[in-house]
């Protein structure tokens, strides 16, 4: 989700050449290749070719690249530039002359830090050619992360030109300064419904990073499997779809590495106390009883240690600030159906209503012990907003108009509302996914900062390993440029 109005001279944002029907008078628009839009571009008309040799420079740069994130994100970027071509043209035979040719990339970072951190300063400033060395391009960044994206964007500046056989950059100088619009620019993927090889969901990562986006949340679990090994309670796999489509502690720490060096979170979801009829396959004392297996046993003890136990262990390796806890679309009539639930609701005077808030703030506790922040799904706030904790982010799905309750209220909030944002909704017409806007009647600067951003989801009912990735782009891009 980028920075809207954003300020381009020499080329009209492209929504004002479609209204216009102008696009002929603006012929170099066809040029402008750069997604998500920048906050600001300005550009030229020269060419430039990049060098065969073509190299990255960081003098000056307080970023130590002792991790190699830096250098790995350099090379990805020059492999997406070559895309295997054979570089073999003769760039002064092209009239390019020396001054022409980029010698490489000086990239200075000011902060010497690579730890992520949720908010930290992602901004960017890219300018082809340095005014101080003219055969460099300069990439300057706040910090490793921001380079990164300043290294995306760089990417889709270069050409192959087939016929020179030499990768071009067209209408240089570029001047681009950008930053994103929201803290929070999310993806979410779903493992339980179909089970993603570790490869697939390591190019959805890759991927991501095309488009900015800075948070991969995993709904690792739910009502029809449990793939994740928790150490702690080692039966509660027992509940994947096969021993062969399973996730063990150390494929789950391997994914968290994998997106942090490309600038990634990922936001682990446990969703209680419905979808979750998986967990009682290793450990059935969960289920309410054999016959009525959802949701998780609100009067059982052992349903909170094991909440505390998958805490726990994704305190390990999930270091993101926030967990996800769910509470969506939570059927109680299981517990008064079953006798000794019902009875346990007597004795503590609760209606169901009243105990499906008990089990959400008892698993909020449970995770601000283990340092976490909590996202919960929207019908928490519905049924008893003023009970959440007040470090409860609110994810928005359903109800228009939510947004501006929450922010009201005090409580953060994200976005993801169905009829724009659900990418498994093949039918939702591509223009709602360009124009949702997450701050839509939010006028008060105090409740828009409670707006952390938004996040696509790719619900896993009717997708797998097969076709995962052409569902969710381009449409996702779409949203990574709000």
């Amino acid at each position: 989700m980028r920075g809207r109005g954003a300020k381009i001279a020499g080329v009209l944002p492209l929504f004002m050449l479609f209204i216009a029907g102008t696009i002929s008078a603006f012929e170099d628009i066809e040029r402008l290749r750069i997604w998500p839009l920048p906050a600001q571009v300005s550009h030229g008309g020269r060419r430039m070719y990049l060098s065969g040799d073509f190299k990255l420079v960081t003098e000056g740069t307080k970023y130590g690249d002792t991790s190699g994130i830096l250098k790995e994100g350099f090379d990805r970027m020059l492999s997406i530039v070559r895309l295997s071509h054979v570089i073999s043209g003769d760039w002064n035979s092209s009239g390019s002359g020396g001054s022409a040719l980029l010698q490489g990339l000086h990239v200075i970072i000011s902060s010497s830090t690579d730890e992520l951190e949720y908010g930290a300063d992602e901004s960017y400033k890219l300018v082809v050619p340095s005014p101080e060395k003219p055969s460099y391009a300069q990439l300057e960044a706040k910090s490793v992360y921001g380079a990164l994206h300043g290294l995306q964007t760089f990417s889709q500046l270069c050409h192959f030109n087939l016929k020179k056989k030499v990768i071009e950059i067209l209408m240089t100088p570029w001047n681009i300064t950008d930053q994103p619009r929201f803290s929070y620019r999310g993806l979410l993927i779903d493992t339980s419904r179909h089970y993603l090889p570790l490869p697939v969901i390591k190019n959805v990562i890759d991927s991501m990073t095309y488009a900015k986006l800075n948070v991969l949340h995993w709904h690792i679990v739910d009502t029809q499997s449990f793939p994740l090994e928790i150490p702690s309670y080692p039966k509660l796999w027992n509940g994947a779809y096969s021993s062969s489509q399973r996730y063990t502690f150390e494929d789950a720490a391997e994914i968290v590495n994998y997106a942090q060096r490309r600038g990634i979170h990922v936001l682990a979801e446990i969703d209680v106390p419905g979808h979750a009829l998986s967990w009682g396959k290793g450990y059935p004392a969960l289920w309410p009883s054999k016959n009525c297996q959802e949701p998780l046993d609100v009067s059982n003890d052992f349903t909170f240690k094991v909440i505390d136990g998958i805490l726990s262990d994704f305190s390990k390796i999930f270091k993101f600030k926030f967990v996800h806890l769910g509470g969506d679309e939570v059927n109680t009539t299981c517990w008064s159906a079953t006798p000794r639930i019902a009875q346990w609701l007597k004795k503590h005077r609760m209606s169901e209503g009243e105990a499906y808030q008990y089990f959400v703030l008892r698993a909020q506790k449970i995770a601000l012990s283990h340092g976490y922040e909590i996202i919960n799904w929207e019908e928490t706030f519905i049924n008893f907003g003023s009970k959440l904790n007040s470090k409860t982010v609110v994810h928005n799905w359903l109800n228009t108009g939510l947004v501006e309750n929450v922010t009201a209220s005090g409580l953060r909030c994200i976005v993801s509302n169905q009829e724009n944002w659900y990418l498994d909704h093949i039918d939702a017409p591509w223009q709602g996914f360009y124009a949702n806007e997450p701050l839509k009647n939010i006028t008060d600067k105090k409740q828009q900062s409670l707006v952390l951003g938004g996040e696509v989801c790719m619900w896993g009912e009717h997708i797998d390993a097969s076709d995962i990735e052409q569902t969710i782009w381009p449409r996702a891009a779409a949203a990574a440029g709000t």
